[in-house]
């Protein structure tokens, strides 16, 4: 960030002694300088007008894709583990995710990301799961408190407490596992349920963003990643390769037998 450069003090008369030219440039000066401020005050009021007028055009927007996002959850549950597929297919995501998380998460059959009505301060990520052997809950939420005051304007975040069914604590079990995963040696969390029952710091919850901000909008594009990227190879180009292979193996055994004719002529 560059800074304006401080401006030499005057000691006494400049050497032409011309010190009513230099008043007037001091003059000019700070007349310029209260005129950009004015300005900059101008440039602040419509960026915080602005910043209303979106947030009014998001709120209205929230309420339009509602209906859409409602509709996608129900045609979402006529297809098998779409959610859990979906969250092991994500590239950072994945990253959390341990063995025994994504056999629970087959559970998964509902994502919901629901913004407060004022947007700003803050949403919260509810998960809804079938009947399962881990825990009892029905829906475990993630709730996030930005800017609210209810808590003193100090951001904060909740976590519903899970009730683990005996023996099937995960978060016992997981974190006193070694790593496995070599993703989760850079992750902040070790795994799943690490990262939706720690509530140290909401501002910085990477993940609750990335679900927020990039699952949630279009899960589908994570969905499909396998039937995109990884391509099935040409059996008519295995054939072709095998068959060069073949000719290859040829060429070398008729060059061997030629040459020890050769050397029964001489």
């Amino acid at each position: 960030m560059s800074s304006v450069p401080k401006r030499a003090k005057l000691d006494g008369a400049p050497a032409d002694g011309n010190t009513t030219a230099a008043a007037g440039n001091n003059e000019e000066e700070s007349e310029a300088l209260e005129q950009i401020d004015a300005c900059q005050n101008e440039i602040d009021a419509l960026n915080e007008k602005a910043s209303e007028e979106i947030l009014k055009v998001e709120q209205k927007y929230n309420k339009l894709r509602k209906p859409c996002y409602e509709k996608r959850s129900e045609l979402v549950k006529r297809i098998p583990n779409f959610w859990v597929t979906s969250f092991i297919n994500h590239p950072q995501v994945s990253g959390i995710l341990d063995e025994e998380e994504e056999e629970c998460l087959h559970a998964l059959n509902k994502l919901e990301v629901e913004e407060f009505e004022d947007i700003k301060s803050g949403y919260r990520i509810n998960f809804h799961f079938d009947e399962n052997p881990y825990f009892e809950n029905k829906v475990l939420t993630k709730e996030f408190h930005l800017n609210s005051a209810e808590n003193g304007d100090w951001p904060a975040s909740t976590s519903t407490p899970i009730k683990w069914k005996e023996g099937k604590n995960l978060l016992k079990l997981l974190l006193t596992k070694p790593y496995g995963n070599k993703k989760k040696r850079n992750s902040e969390y070790k795994t799943f349920f690490d990262w939706f029952s720690d509530n140290t710091d909401p501002v910085n919850d990477e993940i609750a963003e990335l679900i927020k901000d990039d699952l949630w909008p279009n899960p589908l594009q994570y969905y499909l990643v396998p039937d995109i990227e990884v391509e099935p190879e040409d059996e008519e180009d295995n054939e072709e390769n095998e068959e060069e292979a073949f000719d290859d193996e040829d060429g070398e055994d008729g060059e061997g037998e030629e040459e020890d004719e050769d050397e029964d002529d001489k």
